[in-house]
């Protein structure tokens, strides 16, 4: 472990960077939202117009991802994951040539997200079943 290089070290930082990144984005995100809805009523107020509680549930659902489909996030998830995947054994197989000690790892990782990948397409068919609207319903 001792000959682990300034490339490792390097490549450790980037991933955690893009760790912090991928949340900072994702809190900056929510802000944003409630900022608009809050800047959506201030309007309407400001105009004079009378918000009754329908006005509101639909502000609420459009900056609040409420009106987002579960079945379709799973889906949608799934066809992510699946790729990642494949490129994981891909990765598995490339660097199985250097460092054949990484082979299995790599490729046990590459099945744990294949797994998670057609999980997620399974619960997108079964909560999607629970949808009974055929205009709103994805064909999967």
């Amino acid at each position: 472990m001792q000959d682990i290089g300034i490339g490792a070290g390097l490549a450790t930082l980037a991933f955690w960077g893009f760790v912090a990144t991928a949340v900072v984005a994702g809190v900056w995100d929510g802000i944003k939202k409630r900022e608009a809805k809050h800047e959506t009523v201030r309007r309407l107020v400001e105009n004079g117009q009378k918000i009754d509680a329908e006005l509101m549930d639909k502000l609420v659902t459009l900056t609040d991802g409420k009106s987002e489909r579960p079945d379709r996030v799973f889906f949608l998830t799934g066809l992510w994951v699946l790729p990642v995947s494949v490129g994981m054994v891909v990765f598995g197989l490339i660097m199985g040539r250097f460092y054949p000690q990484v082979y299995g790892p790599l490729l046990g990782a590459a099945g744990l997200l294949a797994v998670l990948g057609l999980g997620f397409l399974l619960a997108s068919k079964i909560v999607g079943r629970w949808y009974t609207d055929n205009n709103s319903q994805m064909d999967i």
